[in-house]
C-alpha cells in the first residue's frame, strides 16, 4: 500500500467506527427504554395504602381527566366490548364489571403515564386512551388509581393487591 492509500484507510477508519457505534445505538437504545419502562418504574406504593386525604385528592383527579371518558361512576362508556366505527374500543368501567382490577399496581400506572401502547399493548393495537405524562404527576397518577381501587369492592381489591405483590416478588 503506498502512502496515500495508507492516509486514506486511515481517515475512513474513524467514520466505519462511528457508523458502528451508530448502529448499537440505535437498536440497543430503544430496545432498553422499552425494557426500562417496567424494570425503573417509580416504586410506589401500593394502591391500597391512600390516605383519605390521598382518596379525596384522587376523586378530584378522576373527576377532571378521567370520568369524560371513563365514567363519573367508573361505569365506563356503553356497550365498551364493542368496537366503535373507527375500530377502538370504548373506554371501559373502571368498576367491579371492568377489567382494571385484573392489571397490577405498575401496570395501571404505566398505561395512564404512556398510554395504551407497546409494551402495555400489542404491537399495532390503537386506542383513545392518552397519556397522561405531561399532564399528571407521577404522585397524581397513583392518587388517582388509588381513587379508582378504593372504589372496588373487597374481592377485587385483594385480588388486585395479590397479583401486584407477585409482579413486584418476581422481579
Amino acid at each position: 500500500m503506498d502512502g496515500e492509500a495508507k492516509q486514506d484507510s486511515a481517515r475512513r477508519r474513524p467514520f466505519g467506527q462511528l457508523t458502528l457505534v451508530a448502529i448499537v445505538v440505535a437498536v440497543a437504545l430503544p430496545a432498553w427504554l422499552i425494557w426500562s419502562m417496567f424494570a425503573f418504574s417509580p416504586r410506589l406504593p401500593l394502591l391500597g395504602s391512600a390516605t383519605p386525604e390521598q382518596l379525596i385528592e384522587g376523586e378530584k383527579l378522576y373527576a377532571t381527566h378521567c370520568a369524560s371518558c371513563h365514567g363519573v361512576n367508573l361505569e365506563g362508556e356503553a356497550d365498551w366490548r364493542t368496537r366503535k366505527a373507527s375500530g377502538r374500543l370504548p373506554a371501559p368501567p373502571h368498576d367491579a364489571s371492568g377489567h382494571t382490577w385484573h392489571h397490577p399496581d405498575d401496570v395501571l400506572f404505566e398505561i395512564t403515564k404512556n398510554g395504551l401502547k407497546p409494551p402495555a399493548a400489542p404491537e399495532g393495537y390503537q386506542s383513545d386512551m392518552p397519556a397522561y405524562a405531561g399532564t399528571l404527576s407521577n404522585a397524581q397518577i397513583w392518587t388517582t388509581l388509588a381513587f379508582i381501587a378504593s372504589r372496588w369492592p373487597e374481592r377485587e381489591r385483594q385480588h388486585q393487591a395479590r397479583i401486584t405483590a407477585q409482579q413486584r416478588a418476581a422481579r
